[in-house]
């Protein structure tokens, strides 16, 4: 990640924390007051238009969620039991054996 990058993401993060809107010219104020050289304005141009109208916490915060976590899968609740697995399971051991090298009548050290 270069020093631009950086820097406009610790500004981004900052004006998120305090609450303020994220905004171009937010971003090169607060670059321009922590001293850092060679940031050029497509940068802060870039994070501004990425994070609008996005709240920044909770984007932090979900970020391994996948965002369809929480909807339920299709065909309703499994029974709980545990019966509807175990068919399951059987159906993949006979898989892997169909799809084994001895099957083809030769080894890999032939």
């Amino acid at each position: 990640m270069s020093t631009a990058e950086l820097a406009s993401s610790y500004a981004a993060l900052i004006l998120a924390d305090d609450g303020i809107e994220i905004t171009s010219d937010k971003l090169q104020t607060l670059i321009t007051a922590a001293k850092v050289q060679e940031v050029e304005p497509i940068w802060t141009q870039l994070f501004a238009k990425a994070l609008e109208g996005k709240d920044v916490k909770d984007l932090l915060l979900n970020v391994g969620s996948g965002g369809g976590a929480a909807a339920p899968a299709a065909g309703g609740a499994a029974p709980a039991g545990g019966d509807a697995a175990a068919p399951a399971a059987e159906e993949k051991k006979e898989e892997e054996k169909e799809e084994s090298d001895e099957d083809m009548g030769f080894g890999l050290f032939d």
